[in-house]
């Protein structure tokens, strides 16, 4: 059996997507085919009691965020001869992936490296390409999330690393994403049973656009008066967000959760009608969405979305059959779709159920882990 050693800093119990993404990859490869070498978040005890739970060993690096440096280099190819492993994949190719010739001198047959949004960020700066350029020469595959990501990085990585890249996104667990997952309980629990409800679910970053969502709501209360905002999460951008929704008078029609354990997170986006996040690049681009697969989970709940334009998240939505994508500054844009959404009924449930068939066909989990599964295996 091939054994694949995972390095990757993008590890549970740490929260964020690039950390579920590699748990929810990790977790369906074959049985004893993986053993992961990854960073220590917060003390420790939380990473250990997590580990204790995972079909597979984790290994944890003392340091809270691993670098290439040559300790860590020599600590994974260690890892690699005692484990026997003959592949190695990174959960995330910048920067550990500048440790691939390393490690492929220990043993390495096969280094798969995935790529996120910050690669394609990467790509745009001198100094950060020519770290991209060497990860694409010491790797045998670099995947990507889609089309957006895939054309900065292959500028930057070069026409034969390029011509080796695959694409590969993450998933949705339609049995934890559907529409039975709780949200009609939730809507009553939270006094909202008989509100239109637009959800967002996301970080409290300017990034994914939820000011734009609370300057969009004077023009959607003007159509759907009893409509509310349903801000899903919490951040460092939570404390603007409710200063901007006091400005526009709009704070009794906005409530927020605050963050959410990931085991309510179903029964929050079946508390929507609408799913709404019109996301931006910010920075000159520095700042940008990868994908956003939240999209995709309220498509799996049977939410009609509406996405921003930043990046790759329009990868995620098929215009005018499960949503729409908006320029994620307008919030004009963003009140028409949402108030057309809102006041027609059978119009949310054809591209809710469109958006469900879509994830099953192309985005279900085992799909896209089988396809690593043979990427690390060839």
């Amino acid at each position: 059996m091939h054994k694949t050693l995972i390095v990757t800093n993008d590890f549970p119990p740490r929260p964020g997507g690039i950390q579920a993404f590699v748990h929810n990859m990790a977790v369906r490869q074959p049985a004893g085919s993986v053993v992961v070498y990854a960073s220590t978040w917060r003390d420790g005890e939380e990473c250990a009691r997590f580990d204790a739970e995972q079909p597979f060993q984790v290994i944890r690096d003392r340091t809270k965020v691993m670098v290439p440096t040559p300790r860590v280099t020599r600590r994974a190819a260690e890892i690699l001869k005692a484990e026997s492993c003959d592949s190695v994949w990174f959960g995330a190719a910048a920067p550990l992936g500048l440790m691939a010739p390393e490690l492929r001198r220990a043993g390495a047959g096969r280094l798969v490296g995935m790529t996120h949004g910050h690669e394609a960020a990467w790509a745009q700066l001198p100094g950060s390409r020519q770290l991209l350029r060497r990860i694409g020469a010491g790797t045998d595959t670099l995947t990507y999330l889609g089309e957006y990501t895939r054309s900065r990085i292959a500028a930057a990585v070069g026409p034969e690393a390029a011509a080796r890249m695959v694409q590969l996104p993450p998933g949705v667990d339609e049995q934890t994403f559907h529409p039975d997952s709780g949200g009609a309980e939730l809507r009553r629990e939270l006094g909202l049973a008989d509100r239109p409800v637009v959800v967002c679910v996301s970080r409290l970053v300017p990034r994914k656009g939820q000011d734009t969502l609370i300057e969009a709501m004077p023009q959607i209360l003007a159509d759907v008066p009893d409509a509310v905002l349903l801000i899903v999460g919490d951040g460092p951008y939570r404390g603007d967000l409710e200063r901007l929704a006091d400005a526009r008078g709009v704070r009794a029609s906005v409530r927020f959760t605050g963050a959410v354990p990931w085991s309510q997170l179903p029964a929050h986006y079946g508390a929507g009608d609408v799913f709404a996040m019109p996301c931006r690049t910010r920075r000159g681009g520095l700042d940008v969405e990868g994908l956003g697969i939240v999209y995709l989970e309220a498509s799996a709940t049977g939410l009609p979305v509406v996405a921003g334009d930043s990046g790759g998240a329009p990868d995620a939505v098929l215009e005018g059959e499960t949503g729409y994508v908006v320029p994620g500054r307008s919030a004009p844009d963003v009140a028409q779709r949402i108030v057309r959404l809102l006041n027609d009924e059978e119009l949310r449930r054809r591209l809710g159920e469109a958006g469900r068939r879509w994830v099953h066909r192309s985005w279900r989990w085992d799909l896209l882990a089988g396809r690593l599964t043979s990427l690390l295996a060839s």
